[in-house]
């Protein structure tokens, strides 16, 4: 990963910026709908106001002694940053340690009736069961041969659009009034990589569940189906993160909506269910996955995994930041640049939701500025895939 003095890291300290605005906004608001989502003891309720005085007013908190993934926390930065203010660190460490301290504060880790509940389970679930889920389903049923792998590609770049986390600081981000064209798309150099006949393959680094994670599923079934790839291996969340971010337990709910839905979802369903059963799909769950540290720092045993695939797809603003690192870029440097690193031939799908971008070129960039400001790079409704063959 180049570390130039263009590029510095992203913080949260500089007044107006959009990392700031999720820190003081974002998160309080987070801690708000979790309380209200379940009827919490007065002990919960005691810990996610602490919590929200501390990522609001106070400093970053060491994990106690008996917690089970301190070292590892330790190791990814917390020896470093305990003590400092949550604005002063770098903005993707402070955002992922947000997400572990809320689950602490529910009882996700510990033994007792919170261990385990997802706090975010009600709203994935509600999007999941939505009548907006049922219509994009049915559209599958018009369809045409010819069309339905691109059509795939960009209901799994677009579905992006559904991240919890985003709608909660921007009340318009799902009713934009149309969808732009893309800032960059190398969807022809993604569809090389996985030919008609082939037999490799394909690693899906999942961002979302809910209505995100079903054409994510529905893109892996159509490759399985048509022979493009032999294997998917699909990467999701350790535990609940980032609002709706996908774990083990959303992959399963997904599959299971599609399989009980009518027509061609339910084909679909089909696929993934016997996939998973005689393992031509695996579900990961990396712990590196939760980890507030961007991939050029990802262990051995992961590197191998990810050099071994024919393609890794990865998904979401989130996942974006930490293939690329978290830093300023200039727009215009290369993708290929940021990502020499990476182990594989990699591509992104990504809605613009932060202010990390890479691979524009000054033309796209000069008339997104001319037409929005800076806004286009955290409005959710320009998107992108960037491909590393």
């Amino acid at each position: 990963m180049p570390h130039a003095p263009s590029a510095p890291v992203i913080l949260g300290n500089e007044p107006g910026s959009f990392p700031r605005s999720v820190l003081a906004e974002r998160h309080p608001a987070i801690i708000r709908q979790v309380r209200e989502a379940f009827p919490y003891g007065p002990a919960t309720h005691r810990a996610l106001e602490a919590l929200l005085d501390s990522c609001t007013k106070g400093v970053i908190e060491p994990l106690p002694a008996t917690a089970s993934d301190r070292d590892r926390w330790e190791s990814w930065g917390l020896a470093d940053y305990a003590g400092r203010s949550w604005y002063d660190v770098p903005w993707l460490w402070s955002e992922s340690y947000f997400y572990r301290q809320l689950l602490d504060a529910v009882g996700y880790f510990e033994p007792g009736p919170g261990q385990g509940i997802d706090p975010f389970r009600p709203f994935k679930l509600a999007e999941l069961d939505a009548p907006e889920t049922d219509e994009e389903l049915a559209a599958l049923d018009g369809l045409s041969t010819r069309d339905t792998g691109q059509a795939l590609l960009h209901g799994s770049l677009w579905g992006n659009r559904a991240d919890l986390g985003f709608r909660l600081s921007d009340a318009g981000a799902g009713t934009a009034a149309a969808v732009p064209g893309l800032v960059a798309d190398d969807s022809d150099v993604l569809w090389s990589l996985l030919p008609p006949s082939g037999s490799g393959t394909l690693v899906l680094i999942a961002d979302n569940a809910g209505r995100e994670l079903v054409p994510d599923l529905l893109l892996i079934a159509h490759l399985l189906d048509g022979g493009r790839v032999e294997r998917a291996v699909l990467h999701v969340k350790p535990y609940p993160y980032y609002v709706s971010d996908a774990t083990p337990a959303d992959v399963l709910d997904a599959v299971r909506r599609l399989a009980d839905a009518p027509g061609a979802a339910a084909a679909y369903g089909r696929t993934l269910w016997s996939a998973m059963t005689d393992g031509r799909l695996t579900v990961r769950a990396h712990p590196f996955s939760c980890a507030p540290l961007p991939y050029a720092d990802m262990p051995e045993d992961l590197r191998r995994e990810l050099a071994g695939a024919a393609l890794t797809v990865v998904k979401g603003d989130l996942n974006y930041r930490r293939l690329v690192g978290d830093r300023r870029w200039p727009p215009t440097t290369p993708f290929a640049e940021v990502t020499d690193y990476f182990p594989g031939p990699v591509a992104a799908l990504r809605t613009l939701k932060s202010d990390v971008i890479t691979g524009l070129d000054a033309d796209t960039v000069a008339g997104l500025v001319a037409a929005e400001g800076q806004r286009w790079r955290t409005s959710g409704t320009h998107a992108l895939v960037q491909v590393r063959a």
